[in-house]
């Protein structure tokens, strides 16, 4: 199926490996123009030329910045927006905060953690609406995780702070969608990347037993997220907006 995404130019921020870099693969597979972010730029080298191979056209580039630097994002947005004479596609990522539960984290490390993984979105989001509103299409995608939708035992900051972009999400909504361009995140459970697999290492049973308390069996693919966030970027999502949509096979319990 043609997505509809060839020449359509999408940012990925935190795209050098996991989440980001499956997203920006499948992009550049649908031959999307995919620009990419992060902060090692050994890594962003080696994710650049990775996607390079998997483009139909091999046009993909990438810069070193730190998400929560807004100055760089801005200068990213707008350069890459110039570069290619649109924007269509925003996708924001960033590293998830660190563990702990909740009393075990002073005002410091919850303020940190907004920075990290709330108002960097925020401010890669500010930074790529303009240029989504010349085109009048655009395509908002938040990358977050499960404790959106479910808190996780043990990760206190991320249960405070990622339900947060869930109200600026549903906030942009409102304001945005009458000029074609839709807003929706993405709540991704236990997924195989190399920060994943380190940790599994580290308990008695593994990914196995991660992958113990989820319906389906095993821990998600990159590619899996990958192909929804493609879908969500392509023309044919065009009524798909302010959803919330668990990529966790199964874990999360509620309702809604």
């Amino acid at each position: 199926m043609d997505l509809g995404l060839s020449g359509r130019v999408a940012l990925v921020a935190a795209a050098t490996s996991g989440l980001g870099l499956g997203i920006a693969r499948e992009l550049a597979a649908e031959g999307a123009i995919v620009s990419v972010a992060g902060r090692s730029p050994d890594r962003l080298a080696a994710a650049v030329e990775e996607l390079k191979a998997v483009s139909p056209t091999g046009t993909v580039g990438g810069v070193s910045l730190d998400v929560r630097d807004e100055e760089a994002v801005r200068a990213w947005a707008d350069d890459v927006a110039a570069e290619h004479g649109r924007l269509d596609v925003v996708v924001t990522n960033a590293g998830g905060p660190g563990s702990g539960v909740a009393s075990s984290h002073g005002v410091a490390d919850y303020r940190a953690a907004l920075e990290l993984s709330l108002l960097s979105a925020v401010s890669l989001v500010s930074a790529g609406l303009p240029h989504l509103r010349r085109n009048g299409y655009g395509r908002v995608l938040f990358v977050t995780s499960q404790s959106v939708k479910q808190p996780i035992e043990g990760l206190a900051l991320s249960n405070t702070v990622r339900p947060g972009l869930l109200g600026y999400a549903k906030s942009l909504v409102q304001e945005v969608s009458a000029e074609g361009i839709t807003v929706n995140v993405l709540a991704p459970g236990m997924t195989r990347t190399p920060e994943l697999e380190a940790w599994a290492s580290t308990l008695p049973d593994g990914l196995a037993g991660l992958a113990s308390d989820i319906p389906v069996g095993r821990v998600g693919e990159t590619a899996e997220l990958g192909a929804l966030a493609a879908f969500l970027a392509s023309p044919r999502a065009a009524f798909i907006t302010g959803a919330v949509i668990p990529i966790d096979g199964g874990a999360s319990r509620g309702l809604l």
